[in-house]
């Protein structure tokens, strides 16, 4: 899977105020930003797998356990990470948070506020083909 690295990937659900605030927020960091509405779009395990990865959790981690439908159908299973996959697949209504992926980075965004983990910093350099003309050497 690949992510474009002028795009701010947005993987939420819509719905929920927690998911409204952080894609507000998300202007602040890039104009560019791909919304992926975890609620109407079934994720590949792929993409689940590459995200996960990107940001060093397990797949457990990103659900939320307090749910009724987590409480009914996962509750007290042992899965494989294909297992989790699936899970997380047909279940995407259960991510407890939006996940922003941008430059190569990802943040579980369990406030509004974490996405500014991906703001660039100042000490970070242009890509020389984006530098303006009276910055080259």
């Amino acid at each position: 899977m690949q992510f474009h690295p002028n795009e701010l990937f947005l993987v939420y659900n819509p719905q929920s105020t927690l998911g409204k605030q952080t894609k507000a927020i998300a202007r602040d960091i890039c104009n560019h930003i791909n919304e992926v509405d975890v609620i109407s779009e079934k994720l590949s395990p792929t993409y689940w797998k590459e995200i996960i990865n990107l940001l060093k959790m397990q797949p457990h981690e990103l659900l939320d356990k307090s749910h009724s439908d987590y409480q009914k159908k996962i509750g007290g299973n042992t899965y494989t990470m294909d297992g989790w996959l699936e899970v997380l697949v047909y279940n995407g209504h259960l991510v407890r948070a939006p996940i922003a992926i941008y430059r190569g980075m990802a943040v579980f965004c369990e406030t509004p506020t974490d996405i500014f983990k991906l703001r660039p910093t100042k000490e970070e350099k242009a890509l020389p083909h984006l530098k303006s003309y009276r910055e080259r050497d």
